[in-house]
């Protein structure tokens, strides 16, 4: 079987991300599916198979070339850092550490450019030490969007039941009526669809809109972004072919999102926590990432660097391996 080689960035050594590497490359169903390439620390990537009290062996390659034919009972490590014990001590953000994941992410995103590796799946970092290190990103999104010199990008979280694509992302609650406009909410719109295609077999997929204020804004009463803008943006949407409904009042949507067979295939949600407390509430464990509308495929965990779990080998490695696993699905259905 021709299984798509996917770069894991091991994401921040001081926290869970390389025990949660080796716990899902220990899966036989997780390497049944990909052809995993590490790039990482070797120091990190050597303690977290001692914690984890791992079977799998590290195996140094110097290109995606030399991982693709290795067996399942290894971990290939493309090394791009010499980081010391100091540098990796667990749950202490570290400027040194913060400057290799940003070399991790970058050398990842480039070999999907170049098509030398089919996807990229994320480990989760410490913004807090990648802005020390001076590379100052809110998080994977906005580097990656950079990197791949793209405008139109969605981040959407996604589980088994719900996914959830936002129209803003990490913005403060007061600037996010300004940031709702009709052709912000089209562009998520049509960019969610796009992103989703590849899990929907041959229909078209399902999006649902939510509202921005209660009650659909009532009329006009608790606010107009409705009226001016969402609306407009879905029937723009409807005329050129797509599949969407809405919009839907955010209180009592995901009652019905939930049900199985779940009725739409992503819902665009208008700001972070309107659509990501209902999704991780249903997916806390198995959740993942996925930025839409790059030229390239990357997914990610769904949680942060669990700093209060470092290094005692607990941490749940479920939505790692969904990352995996939706990574090489959507690679396939390229």
């Amino acid at each position: 079987m021709n299984k798509p080689q996917t770069a894991i960035t091991m994401g921040d050594p001081c926290g869970v991300g390389p025990e949660i590497i080796v716990a899902a490359l220990t899966d036989p169903a997780i390497r049944a599916v990909c052809s995993p390439l590490v790039l990482g620390d070797r120091l990190a990537m050597q303690r977290a198979l001692t914690v984890c009290n791992s079977p799998l062996e590290l195996v140094t390659v110097s290109s995606p070339a030399g991982a693709a034919d290795l067996p399942d009972d290894v971990i290939p490590l493309l090394e791009l850092s010499s980081l010391a014990d100091a540098d990796i001590a667990y749950g202490k953000p570290s400027e040194l550490a913060g400057d290799a994941v940003y070399r991790y992410i970058r050398r990842a995103a480039e070999l999907c450019l170049t098509g030398e590796v089919s996807a990229m799946a994320t480990a989760p970092i410490c913004k807090e030490a990648m802005h020390r290190a001076g590379h100052h990103y809110p998080g994977h999104t906005e580097l990656l969007a950079e990197l791949c010199r793209c405008d139109e990008f969605v981040m959407m979280l996604a589980g088994d039941v719900l996914r959830v694509a936002l129209v803003t992302i990490h913005e403060a609650l007061s600037n996010v009526p300004g940031l709702i406009s009709a052709g912000q909410v089209l562009k998520t719109i049509r960019v969610t669809a796009k992103g989703v295609a590849p899990l929907c077999g041959s229909r078209s997929p399902r999006i649902a809109v939510l509202a921005l204020n209660p009650h659909c804004g009532e009329g006009g009463m608790f606010g107009t972004e409705e009226e001016e803008s969402i609306i407009p943006a879905i029937a723009a949407a409807k005329l050129e072919g797509l599949d969407v409904a809405g919009p839907f009042s955010a209180d009592t949507f995901f009652h019905f999102a939930v049900q199985e067979p779940a009725p739409y295939d992503a819902v665009v949600a208008m700001y972070h926590d309107q659509g990501l407390i209902p999704l991780k509430m249903r997916h806390f464990d198995d959740g993942i990432n996925i930025t839409l509308g790059l030229p390239i495929i990357r997914t990610s965990v769904d949680h942060g660097t669990a700093y209060n779990l470092a290094g005692n080998g607990t941490a749940s490695a479920s939505s790692m391996k969904a990352s995996l696993r939706i990574a090489a699905k959507l690679a396939v259905g390229r």
